[in-house]
């Protein structure tokens, strides 16, 4: 079993025990010390016992381990010779050195006692001439100190005589702060020698006091002197002995009485030319003037504080209501800038005498407010503006009414110019770099995104609100006439609302989505979890929507009013005796009127369509019933009879056609918004058509305004294949009600169609 080494520890303290023993001056000492905490077995204690070492080895190790032992033993003491051989060596030099030191130290002293000497002789000798100096000139040093203290009496006693006249000149001069100087550094004098030596000073100075506490007194409470004199004179009061702790609430109330004063008017603080307005001048040295105040009254009474951070406290906080009304009027963002800066200037003068009052902290609630209401009335202004230009429909300038592209036009300048403008004034008051601020700028951020956010939320529903019926109070506050000009207003309205949006949809969003990424992105406080405040794609779905049912609502709206055009045509007339026809009915003329002012509107907002349906384009039958002979064979027969027979012919024949797809998906061209609302009339004329029954005049009455109506339709509808089914559809339904169904003979039809349209022309040429 191989001896275990000693460690690095227990070399190192034998190597320390070693050089002690070797350095020790006490061995003796040492060797006790190290006695009490070795061990026998402990091979470098001096209790050292060899027979008990050896007989622990041999019971702990075989023979090969007492061998490596051994050598162990061997080495270590060698190293340890080699050891102290190197630290004797290695000192050695120093041992030299120490020992030349020592002589050359005994050498320099041995000459130092002599110099001692030579120098204590020459201090005794200065002593000795110091002594007779003091001595020759003590005579005179008490004699030239007694005659200074004499000086100095006499002048304390020349002031004392000239007080009274320095008093009359002080007041004269209202130099009180002076007077009270005076006074009171000869108060003790007059303790001391006033009822003897100076009883008559003593009086005079006393009656020109009371002349200066009464003017004092009469500056305290005088309304013209300002709060700063006034607090001088209460503090020369206060050195004078006088008891001003009773005029503490009169000071307060002359204090609160001087913040109308200091109170903000903010329509006159801002200059144009960038200067200091006379409003912001003297407002300025009021407000210096009230610290001042508040600095002589915390130096007066000590224990006014809470009445004055009070009093601090409601001056902000006013000057902040004045500036929640002030911003609710329509200001540009230098306004706001320039009433925050002046109130926080005055928060920091404040601060500087009472910072028991913290108005930094309140002001800086107080300005969130502020300024997140000048956000929400930036807004509100827009959407304002907004509404009255859209508004513009409803209204006539002189005798005519603003057309539907200067609508749109300002509309959309609204829209985009007003919501561009918004950015760039927000984007001001986030640059500003006055302290109050910059605190705010990471709320400010998300104030303006939000703000962004609701007022797109608040514009889809105002256009909602725009859209809805005539008795909409929003409508009737902006004029909306009643009655038949109301109605046309009224859906001009909705179609520029249904562009508009696709507008804000296409154009205006991401405009700002853009101008937000650059400038209004960066510091946003909202964690990653709540997301963004400006959500573009939720507004873009809202107005595309939005889009869609305002086109369709135009649409119904537009099909509504002719519908109840034609089922007045259908219902006042008694068909069953109705007369033979002689020319086209005046309704048609309505008709193709109402659809003129359709296709007017509809040009001034929508663009074209790219392509036009034609007959041949069109899968379905667009034979007219003038063209289809099998129609006309059906129709021209005289046999009632037979006739009759011949519609279960033409049903059964439709079963035959290729289907005819007559409501498709509404496009946003012109073309597709008037063929939808013709094929919504026609749809509508043909079902008043199957309510009623008509004799043979009525039934040809029908077919020649139908046959009329093709022409003109066919000009401003895309799917003419779609309208010619319907038309047909209306002289079949009218032929299915018709006692005698025969129908006009074609040379007549002709006649009747061509006098309608030398007549139309007439009256167009005489109009035009």
């Amino acid at each position: 079993m191989a001896v275990d080494e000693l460690p690095l520890d227990d070399k190192a303290k034998r190597m320390r025990d070693l050089l002690s023993s070797f350095y020790s001056p006490d061995p003796s000492m040492s060797s006790d010390t190290s006695s009490k905490l070795a061990s026998r077995d402990d091979i470098n204690s001096p209790s050292f016992d060899p027979d008990h070492y050896m007989n622990l080895q041999v019971h702990k190790s075989n023979l090969e381990g007492l061998l490596q032992r051994h050598v162990e033993m061997a080495a270590e003491i060698k190293n340890l010779d080699t050891d102290l051989q190197m630290l004797v060596y290695e000192n050695y030099n120093k041992f030299i050195s120490a020992t030349d030191t020592i002589k050359r130290m005994k050498s320099n002293i041995s000459g130092m006692e002599s110099n001692m000497e030579q120098l204590l002789d020459k201090i005794i000798s200065v002593q000795s001439r110091s002594d007779n100096v003091n001595t020759s000139l003590f005579d005179k040093r008490e004699h030239i100190e007694k005659l200074h203290r004499t000086c100095n009496l006499l002048r304390k006693v020349q002031f004392i005589y000239d007080l009274p006249d320095r008093l009359g000149k002080c007041i004269k001069a209202e130099a009180y702060a002076d007077a009270v100087r005076f006074y009171t550094g000869a108060m003790p004098i007059f303790k001391a020698y006033g009822d003897s030596s100076f009883q008559d000073c003593k009086q005079a100075s006393e009656e020109a006091m009371a002349t200066i506490v009464k003017n004092l007194q009469g500056k305290l409470f005088s309304d013209s002197e300002s709060i700063q004199v006034r607090a001088e004179a209460a503090v020369l009061l206060k050195q004078l002995d006088f008891p001003v702790n009773s005029l503490k609430a009169k000071l307060l109330e002359k204090l609160e009485q001087s913040i109308t004063d200091i109170q903000l008017n903010p329509k006159e603080l801002n200059n144009a030319s960038g200067d200091l307005s006379p409003s912001a001048s003297a407002h300025e040295a009021a407000i210096h003037e009230f610290v001042e105040a508040v600095r002589a009254f915390r130096v007066i009474f000590p224990d006014s504080e809470e009445q004055l951070v009070k009093l601090a406290q409601d001056l902000v906080m006013k000057n902040f209501v004045i500036t929640e009304e002030y911003v609710k009027t329509r200001i540009i963002p230098a306004d706001l800038l320039g009433v925050l800066r002046v109130i926080w200037n005055d928060v920091l003068l404040i601060d500087e005498v009472l910072p028991e009052a913290v108005l930094s902290t309140h002001s800086l609630e107080a300005a969130k407010f502020v300024v997140t209401l000048y956000v929400r009335n930036a807004f509100s202004h827009l959407l304002q503006d907004i509404s009255d230009s859209l508004l513009q429909v409803l209204k006539k300038d002189g005798a005519e009414q603003y057309s539907l592209e200067t609508v749109f036009g300002s509309s959309t300048k609204a829209v985009l110019q007003g919501c561009l403008t918004v950015l760039q004034d927000f984007g001001k008051i986030l640059d500003d770099d006055s302290g109050i601020l910059v605190r705010l700028r990471e709320l400010f951020i998300d104030w303006v995104q939000e703000g962004f956010q609701d007022f797109f939320r608040q514009l889809e529903d105002q256009f909602l609100l725009f859209s809805g019926r005539t008795s909409s109070p929003a409508i009737q506050v902006h004029g909306l006439a009643e009655g038949a000009q109301g109605d046309k207003a009224f859906a001009s309205l909705v179609l520029v609302l249904a562009q508009l949006s696709a507008f804000i949809e296409q154009t205006v969003i991401p405009k700002i989505t853009e101008e937000i990424a650059a400038s209004f992105s960066r510091g946003s406080l909202r964690g990653y979890e709540s997301g963004p405040a400006f959500v573009p794609g939720e507004i873009c779905r809202k107005f595309r929507s939005g889009r869609e049912k305002f086109l369709h609502l135009y649409i119904n709206m537009r099909t509504q009013r002719i519908s109840l055009l034609l089922k007045k045509r259908f219902t006042t007339p008694n068909w069953i005796k109705h007369k033979e026809p002689r020319e086209v009915h005046m309704f048609v003329d309505l008709f193709l009127q109402e659809l003129e002012v359709i296709g007017n509107e509809v040009k001034q907002i929508l663009p074209q369509s790219a392509r036009k349906h034609r007959r041949t384009d069109s899968n379905g039958s667009s034979v007219s019933s003038r063209s289809n002979p099998l129609r006309e064979e059906k129709l021209g027969r005289s046999n009632t009879q037979k006739a009759r027979s011949q519609l279960l012919e033409t049903h059964l024949a439709k079963l035959f056609k290729q289907k005819v797809e007559i409501f498709t998906k509404v496009e946003y061209t012109q073309e597709s918004v008037v063929t939808a609302i013709v094929k919504f009339c026609l749809k509508s004329l043909q079902e008043f058509v199957r309510l009623h029954t008509y004799n043979r005049s009525g039934f040809q009455q029908i077919q020649l305004d139908i046959q009329f109506l093709r022409i003109p339709i066919r000009e401003i509808v895309e799917d003419e294949a779609a309208i010619d089914f319907l038309l047909d559809e209306i002289i079949i339904g009218t032929a299915e009600r018709c006692l005698d169904p025969i129908p006009l003979e074609p040379p007549i039809l002709d006649k009747l169609i061509q006098a309608k349209l030398a007549k139309t022309k007439e009256q167009n040429t005489i109009s035009s």
